[in-house]
């Protein structure tokens, strides 16, 4: 069955940080890749890292770069994501997501199964 539940969200300060975790069902977790969204109030939807789950080969969206970290640890079917150095403009919902086909890392938000979500809040 499809399963993602993020957990590690909170409130911080600016500067501060927070390690997020995702764990999957065996039959979510993705051999291909796994990736983190966030979405802030009255934004879309914007992929913030992924993680190609074999090789450990990771990228970043450029507002990150340098502050978040993904990881994962495929024996236990679970990803984080470390952020550090965090902003205001980090504020958001954070999203675990794995691609629903085989075949390769999608791009498209539609392409992927989403967690329920867990808060992320920085204040200044």
């Amino acid at each position: 069955q499809v399963q993602l539940v993020e957990s590690g969200g909170g409130s911080v300060q600016a500067g501060g940080s927070l390690r997020l975790s995702c764990a999957a069902s065996a039959y979510t977790y993705s051999k291909y890749c796994m990736r983190w969204f966030r979405q802030a109030p009255g934004k879309e939807r914007e992929g913030v890292a992924t993680i190609y789950t074999g090789s450990g080969i990771t990228t970043y969206a450029d507002s990150v770069k340098g502050r978040f970290t993904i990881s994962r640890d495929n024996a236990k079917n679970t990803l984080f994501l470390q952020m550090n150095s965090l902003k205001p403009e980090d504020t958001a919902t954070y999203y675990c997501a794995a691609p629903k086909f085989g075949g390769g890392c999608p791009t498209r938000p539609s392409d992927f199964y989403w967690g329920q979500g867990t808060q992320v809040t920085v204040s200044s």
